[in-house]
């Protein structure tokens, strides 16, 4: 064949590769990518990410394992990371419906994590296969909590509604930020949020009153223990203990009090305005109500039940207890969910539109997130001195700056990592604890302080 023809045959499988990409609009840009594609863009990424590696794969002795992962990783190892975090922010946005689908997210995750896998597995040996191991039993800790929550929470429905006034409204929102860091703020806004709507369904504008649930019930609310949010509880199992969250009772009266006063003053506007252009009387439409009734109270026994399972694990690991062996406290909290999906009638499960959809999301997109940012941690934990980052506000800002456009669970242990390496503290078992108990304490109690708060109110 002459170059010419050869030439001519790759021009052309190139533009039949690269057809589906030239349609109009990311939504059908995306729709192009088909999993034999996102399989080659894996293998190229490997590929990158191997060509990276700042030594021989292969050394005559030890096959690698001599390498020190903090040191040696390349800059490069940290692309997936930021990929992974950019796609959940941007996604939704630039290609809503593409994004809905589940097997799309898993298809991001596999082509930006498995390749990273192999990498810290060939090029590191046993010290990258350590990592790997300790990310995944940290990722089944966290999943067991989330799913157990969810699926308990799933099972209470709360029956009738109250009045859609704002004084109401606030008591509602003040009584959801009170629960949050009991049942996690999912799980408190799934037994909040109809009642709430059911409440204000006669009021034409209501836009904010959604808005400032997520602030307060959905966000702010859970800053109290490590099961209201996902970044404390990664916190928990890395060595914070579980009651050292309840210090910050003061930050969470403070902003949840601002928030909840701001909500009532902008509510009561709304209200009042409604009512003067509306004929009739608004305030006599929101008043009618029905009584409250919670349905499926024996789920709230198996909530006290994870709580219990959660903080005893806990007390074991700190203070010198005997620790449990792993798998325990795991395997009781989805025992725990178990128990409760199966004696919940159908009947709630369908009054609270529950499905397995949105844990499937989170279950997917954390099983990347937790691979990914072994070398972002690494990295940060062994460089944290070059950041410029001294004072607790520094980490305040730089934590709550992240967190608003990307996920807050991983952006809390980034900086967790960035403080504990500022500190000389490496990534070894539950460091974090570690870090809690230097000389420096009060300094350092700070720092994780304003990291947690940055984490989970912004």
């Amino acid at each position: 064949m002459r170059p010419a023809d050869e030439a001519s045959k790759f021009v052309s499988g190139c533009v039949r590769f690269f057809k589906p990409f030239t349609r109009v609009g990311p939504q059908r840009l995306l729709e192009g990518v088909t999993v034999h594609r996102a399989v080659l863009v894996m293998g190229a990424l490997a590929a990158c990410l191997l060509a990276t590696c700042p030594a021989p794969l292969f050394a005559e002795e030890g096959h690698g394992e001599g390498h020190s992962l903090a040191a040696g990783l390349s800059i490069g190892s940290i692309a997936p990371f930021l990929a992974i975090l950019a796609s959940i922010a941007i996604f939704p946005l630039a290609a809503g419906h593409w994004w809905e689908h589940n097997r799309h997210k898993g298809i991001v995750a596999a082509v930006l994590a498995l390749p990273l896998a192999a990498y810290l597995a060939i090029a590191f040996g046993g010290e990258g296969l350590h990592k790997l191991q300790h990310a995944g039993m940290e990722y089944v800790s966290f999943m067991a909590l989330l799913g157990a929550l969810f699926v308990i929470s799933g099972g209470i429905y709360v029956k009738g509604s109250l009045s859609g006034t704002p004084l109401v409204n606030t008591g509602m929102m003040g009584f959801g930020a009170l629960i949050a860091s009991l049942v996690g703020t999912t799980g408190a806004s799934m037994l909040l949020i109809r009642p709430l709507l059911r409440a204000n369904a006669p009021r034409q504008r209501k836009a904010h009153i959604i808005v400032f649930f997520i602030f307060t019930v959905s966000n702010c609310g859970g800053l109290l223990t490590p099961l209201g949010d996902p970044p404390l509880f990664l916190g928990f199992l890395n060595g914070v203990p579980f009651e050292w969250t309840l210090r910050l009772w003061k930050e969470w009266l403070v902003v949840n009090a601002a928030i909840l006063l701001m909500f009532n003053v902008w509510d009561q506007t709304v209200f009042a305005r409604e009512e003067k252009e509306r004929p009739g009387s608004q305030l006599e439409e929101v008043q009618v109500h029905e009584p409250l009734r919670v349905l499926g109270l024996a789920n709230l026994l198996f909530l006290a039940g994870v709580v219990a399972v959660v903080y005893a694990a806990g007390k074991g690991l700190g203070n010198g207890g005997e620790v449990w062996p792993y798998g325990v406290a795991q395997g009781l909290t989805v025992l725990l969910a178990a128990l409760s999906y199966f004696t919940t009638s159908k009947e709630i499960h369908e009054k609270n539109r529950f499905g397995f959809g949105p844990i499937n999301e989170v279950a997917i997109l954390f099983a990347g997130i937790f691979v990914t940012m072994i070398p972002a941690l690494e990295i940060l934990n062994h460089n944290g001195k070059d950041l410029g980052l001294e004072q607790p506000w520094h980490f305040f800002w730089v934590t709550g700056a992240l967190s608003s456009v990307l996920d807050n669970a991983p952006t809390y242990l980034t900086f967790a990592a960035t403080a504990c390496g500022i500190h000389g503290v490496p990534l070894e078992g539950r460091y974090l604890a570690d870090f809690l108990n230097l000389p420096e304490k009060e300094l350092v109690e700070h720092i994780l302080a304003a990291i947690s708060c940055g984490a989970v109110f912004m």
